[in-house]
């Protein structure tokens, strides 16, 4: 839509109030400031979002199989070679073959629930989270009958440090007419990694493979078989490359697939949560209206004169339509300005909060909800401005038309 010169400088002029229209002006001001929150909001509420998602997928995918392999009854047989054979595939960083059972951890008196893994020491030190996040101990001890590793929150629990003693038990299969009879076995706890997520700290705990499979009394060595891809993302389009090279018998599950119901519910709430925020922009827009209607009413004397100087209605229209995309604009920008700059730095000033108010120690519990993580996505940001920008143009059209729709002869009458 073209803007002549005579058309800016009465839009200039009207948007700058003198001191006796000094309320315009207040509301003015105060539609720019419901726009930048608006969409100052919007652009924070959706980064934190995309930031719980992007890190609670990276601790899932630092620690947890991406693509798993497992038979459908009994142990797997050739474990070795069927990873060899799923390690050619192109996408696929490593298989390993491992033993996964439920165990029960007892140590000083006091048990827990734990999920064991035997792997092999150079498959659990490409596990990112854990080889890089020991806390204490090391990998190199991760070797020969005796040795385990546990998360930070189970040798709290258990009162353990490097060098303790930890013993799994575990029901054996009944001989006979006999009822199920524990298997126990004391293991060295060689290294302690703190992953983060509560969940991992807490249960997961790690053998070599050969000793997994000999407590386990496993025949072949293996319960089943876990892949590491490249891009972790690409765990669903690869399973049917997977599964054209297994036997039958085995079954796929990933890493998307497990967690669909926790990722689909943050994809909700986000939505939810885009929707009710925008309501925010969509309140500044209506100031907007009131904000134009009262500046048509207060100069409509003006506008009078305009018009019989010769203005169209169109050049009328075209003035205060330029007025309400101008306060949407300034509005805008001022939240993109305010929105990127809380999202980028949300941790560090959520930190100083904190540290300001005396905020006491976080849970380890939920200290993983606690952390604002943020991650800007650059398209959401341009759609959260394009539907700030929309929202004002579209405010501004009514006021504008009822400008232009003014009779000079009604305005002037008692003048």
């Amino acid at each position: 839509m073209p803007f002549s010169p005579f058309e800016r400088l009465m839009a200039a002029r009207y948007l700058r109030a003198r001191r006796q229209e000094g309320f315009i002006s207040v509301n003015a001001w105060f539609s720019i400031i419901g726009i930048a929150l608006g969409v100052a909001t919007l652009i924070i509420v959706m980064s934190v979002m995309n930031g719980f998602r992007a890190e609670l997928a990276t601790k899932i995918q630092g620690i947890a199989a991406h693509v798993s392999i497992e038979p459908d009854s009994g142990p797997l047989a050739d474990a070795a070679q069927l990873a060899a054979t799923l390690a050619r595939i192109p996408g696929v960083s490593s298989a390993a073959a491992v033993v996964d059972r439920q165990v029960m951890a007892t140590a000083n008196g006091i048990a827990a629930g734990a999920k064991v893994t035997g792997i092999e020491n150079a498959e659990l030190r490409a596990r990112r989270l854990i080889a890089g996040n020991l806390r204490r101990g090391s990998l190199d001890e991760f070797a020969g009958d005796d040795a385990i590793v546990i998360g930070m929150r189970m040798a709290e629990r258990l009162a353990l440090d490097t060098g303790g003693s930890v013993t799994l038990i575990v029901p054996q299969p009944p001989v006979g007419a006999m009822m199920l009879a524990p298997r126990s076995r004391s293991y060295r706890v060689v290294a302690i990694f703190e992953s983060g997520m509560f969940e991992y700290d807490n249960s997961f705990v790690y053998l070599p493979r050969e000793a997994a499979a000999a407590f386990f009394a496993v025949e072949g060595g293996a319960t089943g078989i876990e892949l590491m891809l490249a891009d972790p993302d690409r765990a669903l389009a690869l399973r049917p490359a997977i599964a054209a090279a297994l036997p039958a018998g085995l079954r796929i599950g990933d890493w998307q697939t497990r967690n669909a119901t926790l990722f689909n519910a943050l994809l909700v709430e986000k939505n939810v949560m885009f929707v009710i925020l925008t309501l925010i922009v969509l309140v500044a827009a209506f100031n907007i209206v009131a904000t134009l209607i009262m500046l048509v009413t207060e100069k409509s004397r003006g506008i009078a004169i305009v018009r019989t100087m010769g203005a169209a209605r169109g050049a009328v229209m075209r003035i205060f339509f330029m007025i309400g995309a101008a306060i949407g604009l300034l509005g805008m920008i001022a939240g993109l300005a305010l929105g990127v700059g809380f999202a980028a730095n949300i941790e560090s000033i959520r930190r100083a909060l904190r540290g300001a108010t005396g905020g006491d120690e976080v849970p380890a519990e939920v200290a993983f909800l606690l952390n604002l993580p943020s991650r800007m996505d650059g398209q959401e940001v341009v759609v959260v401005a394009a539907i700030a920008f929309v929202l004002a143009i579209v405010a501004a059209l009514y006021p504008s038309w009822r400008a232009a729709r003014l009779d000079p002869v009604e305005a002037l009458r008692y003048e």
